[in-house]
């Protein structure tokens, strides 16, 4: 028979608001540790007899507590984030690159005026927000859904609402990928929306509408293709680079040299899905190589295992994987 670890909680309200609507938050606690998660009165049971296991149990609930106290909705993302942040901290040792650091404080992200928070919800993505943390460019790669442009969007959105930075970019390459361009009805604007209309998603679900509309119109928030940059110094600007796979390998370095002083710059991209002609030279897989070495730029790799839109999506990216 199992052992258990047990917490007593003195506050009821506080009992309730952990367990959550029909104990939900404990069921994702034990579909997270593996083990059943009950409660008897004012106490909280976990049954395993494994002290790694009963540890991290216990740093779940201490800051699951201390979110309540702040009056903190404890939402799944919350408590993924909880856990990636302890499992990360564990599996990195002395040399984590969060190391005497309060994990998911330092990661949490904030973004003033809205309602929204944002948490890592893998081990990939805590690495990826504690790279924006720690670098001033960064290399976000991985399939669809693992959210690295939706990471890059929260962090961009905080830092300029919070007046860290002066300006968020946001640009992409435009590439014709089945149609041409110039069949496209419209004028350039409209036929360039489709293709950064992702950007303006991520930044909808985080902000309001009207709220996107104002940074436009005072020019805090600039949309422009790729093509755009050239000839510009972007001083003191977050500026996210998306779909990067497609730039050719003279558009990746007309951007990195476009980075000026006091700007922060993150590069998306998925080499898997690339659209231009010569896939081996996409400017993307080029900088990869030809960077890896430079201490002061920052590489993330997530996978299929970080995809959080839907389970199906990661299984679907890992047949593609197999086939290829």
């Amino acid at each position: 028979m199992n052992k258990k670890c047990s917490i007593v909680l003195d506050d009821h309200q506080k009992l309730a608001d952990l367990c959550g609507f029909n104990d939900s938050n404990l069921k994702i606690i034990e579909t997270l540790l593996g083990s059943n998660v009950y409660t008897t009165g004012n106490e909280l049971h976990f049954s395993s007899d494994d002290l790694k296991k009963q540890d991290q149990f216990k740093k779940i609930i201490i800051k699951l507590e201390e979110y309540c106290s702040k009056g903190c909705i404890l939402s799944p993302d919350l408590i993924n984030g909880i856990y990636s942040g302890i499992t990360f901290h564990e599996s990195s040792g002395n040399n984590s690159e969060l190391n005497n650091k309060n994990e998911l404080e330092n990661l949490e992200l904030v973004i003033p005026g809205s309602t929204k928070r944002v948490y890592p919800k893998s081990y990939n993505q805590v690495s990826l927000l504690n790279k924006f943390n720690n670098f001033d460019i960064i290399f976000a790669v991985g399939p669809a859904g693992t959210g690295k442009t939706y990471l890059a969007v929260a962090k961009a959105l905080s830092e300029v609402l919070q007046k860290k930075k002066r300006k968020l970019i946001l640009t992409r390459p435009v590439v014709e990928a089945g149609e041409s361009l110039g069949f496209l009805p419209g004028d350039l604007t409209q036929k360039i929306n489709p293709y950064l209309r992702p950007l303006y998603d991520a930044m909808e679900s985080l902000i309001s509408f009207e709220t996107i509309t104002k940074l436009e119109e005072s020019r805090i928030i600039e949309i422009a293709p790729l093509a755009y940059m050239r000839g510009r110094s972007l001083s003191d600007s977050f500026i996210i680079l998306d779909e990067a796979q497609n730039t050719t390998r003279e558009q990746m370095k007309m951007f990195l040299t476009r980075i000026a002083e006091g700007s922060k710059a993150v590069i998306t991209g998925d080499i898997t899905q690339i659209d231009i002609p010569n896939k081996k030279k996409s400017g993307l897989i080029h900088a990869i190589n030809i960077l890896k070495d430079v201490k002061e730029i920052g590489f993330s790799f997530l996978s299929s295992e970080d995809v959080m839109r839907n389970k199906l999506i990661k299984k679907i990216i890992e047949a593609y994987d197999k086939e290829e």
